[in-house]
C-alpha cells in the first residue's frame, strides 16, 4: 500500500493548511480552515447516506479538522477515535445529549410545560459519579445473566415472523426490526405491556429533538413528542416506584436508589427512564436493518451463513462494523489539548465518528470489502470504547443474532425489493433506513417440507465472537514439493469466488479438525483467486505439520482464518535489508516481491543448510538477484551478521523470519540501531503452557472501567478478562503476534512474549495479555 501524504498537524499542534487568500475562515485556535472543512456539513446527503465515504478524503489528508458549519471538531481515524473514547476526563461526554440545534423559546415552553427535566444518564455524566452508578447497575448487563432471555427472544422473534411468513413480502421495519428491539426492551426494564404502545409512538422524536437539524417550526411538533414521552415515562416510573418489588433492570435502578440514595439519585432515574428507551430501542431496530439489508446486498455472505449459522456473529460483528447504527458521539475538551496532533482548546467540542473510524485502513485491511471471515470485526466502535462502552452491548448482540438465525433457517430464500428508496432521519449520530422491502417465494419456505427447520435452533455464546468460529471454507488446489521437507499448498475458494486482498508479511491460520497452525502467505498478490502457503515438515514439533504433509491432497476441504498481517512491512522507509532463515522465506518473498514493484531499494539475505533445502530458490534467484545473497551452509556460505549489518543507512528498516538463535543474534545487534529498525516474526512461542504450581495469582485494576479483577494462578489474564465481559482482541495466545497487548499504567510486568523489544519492555508500560502477568501482587491496566 503506497504511503499517503497527510495534512494533519506535527505533535506540536501546528496549523497543517497554509491558505492562498486571507479571507478563510479560522478554527477556534486561530489556524485557517481547509476548503474541504470549510464545506463539510453532516446533515448534506454524502453524509446522511454513506458517513465513512463522505469522511474519506479527510481519513487520508486532514483526519482531525474544525468545521464552522457545525462549530464542531471532528475525528475520523480509528487510533484518534480510540483515544478520545479512553479518556473520558479530557474529553467530557458532559454534551452527548445536548441538543445539537438549539430549542426556539417556543419548544422550550413547550417541553417546560410537561415537566421535562433531563439530567445526567449513564451517557453524559462524568466521573466519579458514571462509575459508581455503572458498577451498581451492571449485573442485569453481564452475560450469565442474560442467558435467561434467549428463550424468549426467539419465541417473540418467530411469532413476529409467523405473521408474515406466507404472506410474500414484507416491510421488516414496519412489521418486525422496530418492534422487537422496543418490546426486548420493555420487558428486560420491567414495563408492562399495556404501556408499550404509547412509549414506541414517541420514542423518534428524541433522536431527532437531541442529534437532528429541525426547523423551528418541526421542533414544536418535536417538542410535543419529547414531552408526551418523557410524560408517559414518568407516569409510568412513578407507577413502578409504587411497588418496587418486580423484575427487570429499572426495578434494580429503583431498589438500588432506594438503598443508595447519594448514588442513584431521583433525577437519575428519571433521566434513565427515557434515555435508555431510545438507546436500547433505535440503535438495536437500526443495526438489525442495516445489517439484513447489508447481508442481503452481499448474497454470498448471505448464503454462507445459511449453510453454516455459527458464522452468524462474525457476520454481525461486521454488519456492526461496516454499517453500524451508532455513527457518531460527542465529546467536549476539559482542558487545551491535542487530537491526532491537532490543538484543540478547553471548550472545544468534538463530533468522534465511530463510522469513519470503522473504515480506517489503517485497521482494518481492505476497509471497504464486506467480509464476514474478518478476524478483527469486533473491534469497531458501534457500541463505544472505554468506560462509557455501551451496557447493553450484548443484549443487542443476543438480540441480532437470534433474529439472524430464525431468517436463515425459516426463510433463507428472501430477496430485497428491487429498485426501493431508502430514507434516514436526518441527523449525526444514529443511522437506519425507515423501511425495508424484502420479498420470496412462500412455496419454498422450507418449513412447508421440513418441520424440523423450528428445532435445534443455533445456540450461541453471549459476548464477543469466539475467534475460533471464524473459520473460512477453502479447497486444496495444489501440493507441490517446493524443497526437502518443505510443500506449498494452493487453496482456492470452494465456489469460485475471488478470496481477501492480503498484504507483505500476512499469514492465514490453516484449520483441519483439531489441528491449527500459521502459516505466511507467499504467492504473488495478483491473483486473488488463490492463496499459497509453504509448509516445513518438522518431526520433532508439535505434530501439526507432520499431519498436513501426510494427509492435505487436492480436493481437501479445509478452513482458513484470515488473512491477518502482525508483521506489517513499513514502506516509508528510505532502504531495507530483508533476511531469511530456512522457512522464513515465506513473509520475506512477498516482502521483496513488493519492494521490487515500489522500486524501492533492498538486499535480500536468504539462509539455509542447504539449496536442497531452500523453498522458492528458483523464484527469488529469478525475481531478486539484484538483490540477493544466498548462504547455504553445505557450501561454507554462512551470514555473518555483524558485517552484513555493519554500515545500516539511516533510516534503514531491517526484516527478518527465521530460527529463534537467528533472531536472538539480530536482537542482540538492533540494541545498538535507533528503536524500530528491526522487525522479526517468529516460528513458535517459547511456551506456552501455564502451570499453576509454578505460578501466583494477582490483582488487576482496570482504571477506565474503575473495576478490580483476580487473575488466578491457572489462568491468564486474557482469560480472567474476557470472562468478566472485558473486549480484548486476541489471535494467536502464544505471545507472538501483539494483537492482545494492553497499556499498563502501574505495577511490574513479568514479560514473557516474543512481540516488545528490550527497550519496550524496560518502559514497563504495556504488556500481551495472553502470557504475560503481573511480577508482583497488583497490576493497573487502562482499560
Amino acid at each position: 500500500m503506497a504511503s499517503v501524504s497527510h495534512r494533519s498537524g506535527s505533535a506540536s499542534g501546528e496549523c497543517p493548511f497554509q491558505p492562498s487568500q486571507a479571507s478563510v475562515a479560522l478554527s477556534p485556535t486561530g489556524c485557517p480552515v481547509s476548503p474541504e472543512a470549510a464545506e463539510f456539513d453532516p446533515f448534506d446527503a454524502p453524509y446522511q447516506l454513506d458517513p465513512a465515504e463522505a469522511l474519506r478524503w479527510f481519513r487520508e489528508q486532514e483526519p482531525v479538522f474544525y468545521s464552522p458549519k457545525l462549530d464542531y471538531w471532528v475525528v475520523s481515524r480509528y487510533e484518534d477515535v480510540k483515544a478520545v473514547f479512553r479518556d473520558n476526563v479530557t474529553f467530557s461526554p458532559s454534551i452527548a445529549l445536548e441538543k445539537l440545534t438549539p430549542a426556539p423559546p417556543e419548544a422550550t415552553k413547550i417541553l417546560e410545560g410537561y415537566g421535562f427535566a433531563m439530567r445526567r444518564t449513564m451517557v453524559n455524566e462524568d466521573e466519579p459519579d458514571h462509575m459508581e452508578r455503572r458498577r451498581l447497575l451492571m449485573d442485569a448487563f453481564l452475560p450469565e445473566n442474560l442467558e435467561k432471555h434467549e428463550a424468549w427472544v426467539r419465541e417473540l422473534v418467530r411469532d413476529y415472523m409467523d405473521r408474515f411468513i406466507d404472506k410474500g413480502h414484507a416491510d421488516l421495519v414496519g412489521e418486525m426490526f422496530r418492534e422487537i428491539p422496543m418490546t426486548v426492551a420493555l420487558r428486560f426494564l420491567g414495563v408492562p405491556n399495556e404501556d408499550a404502545k404509547e412509549l414506541r409512538k414517541f420514542s423518534v422524536a428524541h433522536t431527532l429533538n437531541t442529534w437532528g437539524r429541525p426547523s423551528p417550526e418541526q421542533q414544536l411538533q418535536i417538542a410535543e413528542d419529547v414531552g408526551q414521552f418523557w410524560k408517559t415515562a414518568q407516569t409510568i416510573l412513578d407507577r413502578m416506584c409504587a411497588d418496587p418489588s418486580g423484575e427487570g433492570w429499572m426495578y434494580d435502578s429503583i431498589r438500588m436508589h432506594n438503598r443508595h440514595p447519594d448514588i442513584v439519585p431521583e433525577s437519575y432515574l428519571r433521566s434513565m427512564m427515557m434515555a435508555i428507551l431510545v438507546a436500547a430501542h433505535e440503535t438495536t431496530a437500526f443495526a438489525t436493518t442495516n445489517a439484513f439489508r447489508t447481508l442481503l446486498s452481499n448474497r454470498e455472505s448471505w448464503n454462507d451463513i445459511c449453510e453454516n449459522p455459527a458464522l452468524i456473529p462474525s457476520a454481525i460483528e461486521e454488519c456492526l462494523r461496516a454499517a453500524g447504527s451508532v455513527v457518531a458521539w460527542r465529546r467536549i475538551a476539559t482542558e487545551d489539548t491535542l487530537v491526532g496532533g491537532k490543538k484543540i482548546p478547553k471548550g472545544g467540542k468534538l463530533l468522534i465518528v465511530q463510522a469513519s473510524a470503522n473504515r480506517d485502513p489503517r485497521h482494518f485491511e481492505n476497509p471497504d470489502e464486506f467480509d464476514i471471515y474478518r478476524h478483527n470485526s469486533a473491534e469497531h466502535f458501534t457500541f463505544g470504547y472505554g468506560a462509557h462502552q455501551c451496557m447493553g452491548k450484548n443484549i443487542a448482540r443476543m438480540e441480532m443474532r437470534i433474529i439472524l438465525d430464525e431468517f436463515v433457517r425459516r426463510l433463507p430464500h428472501i430477496d430485497l425489493v428491487e429498485d426501493q428508496s431508502f430514507e434516514y432521519l436526518p441527523n449525526t449520530s444514529f443511522r437506519g433506513p425507515t423501511s425495508l422491502w424484502v420479498e420470496w417465494e412462500p412455496a419454498q419456505n422450507p418449513e412447508r417440507r421440513h418441520h424440523a427447520v423450528l428445532e435445534n435452533p443455533t445456540l450461541f455464546h453471549i459476548g464477543a465472537p469466539i475467534k475460533e468460529d471464524i473459520v473460512r471454507r477453502v479447497v486444496v488446489a495444489e501440493v507441490q514439493r517446493e524443497a526437502e521437507a518443505v510443500i506449498r499448498v494452493g487453496l482456492v475458494d470452494p465456489h469460485g469466488r475471488e478470496l481477501p486482498d492480503w498484504t507483505p508479511g500476512s499469514h492465514i491460520e490453516l484449520v483441519s479438525g483439531e489441528w491449527r497452525r500459521y502459516y505466511s502467505l507467499c504467492g504473488t498478490r495478483d491473483d486473488r483467486n488463490r492463496l499459497s502457503i509453504a509448509i516445513l515438515r518438522e518431526p520433532e514439533g508439535r505434530g501439526g505439520s507432520v499431519y498436513f504433509h501426510d494427509t492435505v491432497k487436492p480436493g481437501d476441504v479445509l478452513h482458513i482464518a484470515g488473512p491477518k498481517n502482525h508483521f506489517h512491512l513499513d514502506e516509508t522507509a528510505t532502504r531495507y535489508t530483508l533476511i531469511a532463515g530456512g522457512i522464513g522465506i515465506t513473509p520475506i518473498i512477498a516482502m521483496a516481491d513488493r519492494l521490487k514493484a515500489l522500486g524501492k531499494p533492498y538486499v535480500l539475505h536468504y539462509c539455509g543448510a542447504g539449496r536442497r533445502t531452500m523453498a522458492f530458490l528458483e523464484r527469488v534467484e529469478r525475481d531478486h538477484s539484484a538483490a540477493l545473497t544466498l548462504h547455504a551452509g553445505d557450501e561454507g556460505c554462512r551470514l555473518d551478521l555483524p558485517s552484513a549489518l555493519s554500515s545500516l543507512a539511516e533510516g534503514e528498516q531491517v526484516y527478518a523470519c527465521g530460527p529463534e538463535r537467528l533472531l536472538e543474534a539480530l536482537g542482540s545487534l538492533a540494541e545498538k540501531w535507533p528503536e524500530g529498525t528491526l522487525h522479526v516474526e517468529h516460528f513458535t512461542a517459547r511456551s506456552n503452557i501455564l502451570d499453576p504450581e509454578n505460578e501466583h495469582a494477582f490483582e488487576v485494576v482496570l482504571a477506565d472501567s474503575d473495576l478490580t479483577l483476580q487473575v488466578g494462578n491457572h489462568q491468564t489474564l486474557l482469560e480472567a478478562l474476557t470472562a468478566a465481559g472485558v473486549d480484548v482482541p486476541s489471535d494467536c495466545c502464544e505471545g507472538l503476534c501483539g494483537t492482545c497487548e494492553v497499556a499498563v499504567t502501574d505495577g511490574n510486568i513479568d514479560h514473557r512474549d516474543l512481540v516488545l523489544s528490550r527497550t519496550e519492555r524496560d518502559a514497563n508500560d504495556r504488556m500481551m495479555a495472553c502470557c504475560s502477568r503481573a511480577a508482583g501482587k497488583r497490576l493497573t491496566l487502562a482499560l
